[in-house]
């Protein structure tokens, strides 16, 4: 089936940032707002909001650029664990320097860095070395007792009083960080607390993309986000301070939902009074407002859903403990109304596999067509999808050869006999190599590599676990990859 478009992303650039501003002018032209989520490369959203970007959000902040600066928290105790971010494989200190790094890539301002619960750790204070060696301002906010429940301690010159006071210039205070648990919140408040007893007005807000508030509970959009946070046992709920306050049906998480109470009375001890009734009333939200389509976007959630399903098998079969996250997303599938099944391209790799008795894939197209590619003397079965797919996508007719023997038999020789590779076969990485070097003399190769960019979003499926390079090159080329949870052989170390 053609894929659709459902979301506006042009409207949401420009509802998004006045949004922002509005509420930068109820606090009197300062904000400090909390941001989660991915700031960029925020490809769930993309996947699951047909139409919306993944650098949306750093967009629609380049249209507030002259009134923004970014401040980076990082928990002091992640920096001497040290944590490390799994899907980049780097550490939390690592990430904020290429977190800099790309904001000053987009233009933005970085004013400076915040090392939260700091309690002395020497790899905090070795880092923090670093960043000013670098010119990088940096500050420290404390572990606080009593934190959050004791508001009298918390709200004092000994809790919030205590930390760095962040000098700021600008109206818009982006807190962001390179993971959870990073201090975001704290930071703004005890921002707020301090900024209030120097006489100054600001405010606080929240950015989340998900759940959207105003869609319904079970719509698929909001049970796709449960899925992608099936780990972190995130739970979706109706707002009930929100219903309670305005009559309307809201929906939240349960983590925003349950401090919220501590939030209220913190924003009250703070200026005798709370803007805000509900963890609803701090978002600033906007992207429920810029979906046209809904039926395009539930079919793009409830996809992403059962690839979150064949992610969490594949985890299990990769030796990690996701018993209870696999129950958690039977549970979301069932809501959402689907099964594996009905991710159509996997039925079409298993048909595959059946008839050839080998491993094999299938690529959804665009255009809704289905390739697929079997196991090979020359080539494995993602190698063999890929330039089915790119043939398909050219018009470039099957029975033409896009890689030539003269190519292929030089690049198996010095795999078997320099390289130490048992399997001749290529992969991904080499095929599209192998495709690069015959474009030279080769006009379809060359308009077959002009296909490359048409993959992206396109739906795989691979009937056993793929080598990591494969896996790599579909994900760098924006491909939705998702594999049955076996090996192609009985080994039991792989690399």
């Amino acid at each position: 089936m053609m894929k659709t478009e459902g979301f506006d992303n042009n409207k949401y650039l420009v509802t998004q940032s006045r949004e922002i501003i509005k509420r930068i002018e109820q606090f009197g032209g300062k904000l400090y707002l909390e941001f989660g989520g991915k700031l960029f490369d925020d490809y769930h959203a993309s996947r699951v909001l047909p139409g919306f970007q993944p650098d949306s959000k750093m967009r629609m902040l380049l249209e507030l650029k002259d009134k923004a600066e970014i401040v980076i928290a990082i928990n002091a105790g992640d920096i001497e664990k040290p944590k490390t971010r799994g899907d980049l494989g780097i550490t939390y200190e690592q990430d904020v320097l290429r977190l800099i790094d790309i904001f000053r890539d987009y233009g933005l301002y970085v004013g400076s860095v915040v090392l939260t619960r700091f309690d002395g750790q020497a790899a905090a204070e070795v880092f923090e070395r670093h960043l000013a060696s670098l010119g990088i301002k940096t500050y420290r906010h404390y572990s606080i007792a009593g934190y959050p429940s004791d508001i009298d301690a918390v709200v004092s010159d000994k809790g919030y009083g205590r930390n760095d006071y962040i000098e700021t210039t600008r109206s818009l205070v982006i807190v962001t960080a390179p993971g959870p648990g990073s201090g975001k919140m704290a930071t703004c408040l005890s921002q707020l607390y301090n900024e209030h007893i120097r006489g100054n007005n600001a405010g606080y807000a929240k950015f989340e993309t998900f759940p959207i508030w105003n869609l319904p509970l079970k719509h698929p959009v909001n049970l796709a986000y449960e899925a992608a946070t099936a780990d972190l046992n995130d739970v979706n709920m109706i707002d009930p301070f929100h219903l309670e306050a305005h009559g309307e049906l809201a929906v939240n998480y349960n983590r925003d939902v349950e401090v919220f109470p501590l939030l209220k009375a913190i924003f009250t001890k703070i200026y005798g009074e709370s803007r805000y009734q509900s963890p609803t009333d701090m978002g600033v939200n906007m992207v429920g407002n810029c979906i046209y389509d809904d039926e395009a976007v539930c079919s793009a959630a409830k996809d992403e859903i059962i690839r979150r399903y064949y992610t969490a098998l594949r985890q299990q079969a990769d030796g990690k403990d996701v018993e209870e996250v696999i129950y958690k997303l039977k549970l979301v599938m069932n809501q959402a109304g689907v099964t594996a099944a009905d991710r159509t391209i996997v039925n079409k790799a298993l048909e595959v596999e059946n008839r050839t008795g080998s491993p094999a894939a299938a690529i959804e197209l665009p255009n809704g067509k289905v390739v697929t590619g079997r196991t090979t003397e020359l080539m494995g079965a993602c190698s063999n999808a890929l330039l089915n797919a790119l043939k398909e996508l050219g018009g470039i007719d099957d029975s033409i050869l896009l890689i030539s023997k003269e190519v292929f038999t030089p690049i198996q020789k010095l795999k078997t006999d320099h390289l130490g590779n048992a399997n001749p076969r290529l992969h991904t990485d080499e095929t599209l190599v192998a495709l690069s070097v015959c474009a030279v003399t080769d006009k379809n190769a060359a308009h077959a590599l002009n296909q490359l960019g048409k993959l992206k979003g396109c739906e795989m499926h691979l009937s056993v676990i793929p080598a990591a390079v494969d896996e790599d090159v579909f994900r760098h080329l924006g491909v939705n990859f998702t594999c049955e949870p076996k090996r192609k052989d009985s080994r039991l170390f792989h690399k």
